[in-house]
């Protein structure tokens, strides 16, 4: 692991992340992953290289320079799909599998959950819900969610 100061983030010709480490190694492609993405989005970042090691750690975005901390926030923000769940349309049946339509931060879609253990509680704020192709959904609050969608949402916690 190295020094944040003194890497050198930016895309190769392909489009790919590229790291270049304090000795002049240069990492390519590399993965950025958060380490906690609900609870820190913006700390606690790994760049790891094609080999599958950490090459560098982030400790907090905001210490990059402002170029290449849009490029790391760019490449996480693709990487990371969890629509955010606001208001619970439909729910086919109250027992398991059941189909949900629901409203998201991305529009309405439609999904399969399969079991209960599908929906996890993260923190007494926070649930994540896994459909039946792993997408994961999250509901940040499920208090202030309108009355219907908690009413529905009830029925499964």
């Amino acid at each position: 692991m190295h020094n944040l100061p003194t890497l050198r983030i930016e895309r190769n010709p392909l489009g790919r992340l590229k790291v270049q480490t304090p000795d002049g190694a240069v990492h390519e492609p590399v993965t950025a992953v958060r380490a906690f993405p609900i609870q820190t989005p913006a700390a606690n970042i790994s760049l790891v290289g094609p080999s599958g090691h950490e090459v560098a750690w982030i400790a907090d975005l905001a210490e990059l320079p402002p170029e290449q901390r849009a490029l790391l926030e760019q490449e996480l923000h693709q990487r990371e799909f969890m629509p955010l769940i606001q208001r619970l349309v439909a729910v086919s049946s109250f027992a398991t599998p059941s189909t949900w339509t629901v409203d998201t931060d991305r529009g309405r879609c439609q999904f399969v959950l399969k079991g209960e253990e599908d929906l996890r509680r993260l923190n007494p704020t926070t649930l994540l819900v896994h459909d039946s192709h792993g997408v994961q959904f999250m509901i940040r609050d499920p208090l202030s969610l309108d009355k219907a969608s908690r009413k529905l949402l009830d029925r499964f916690l």
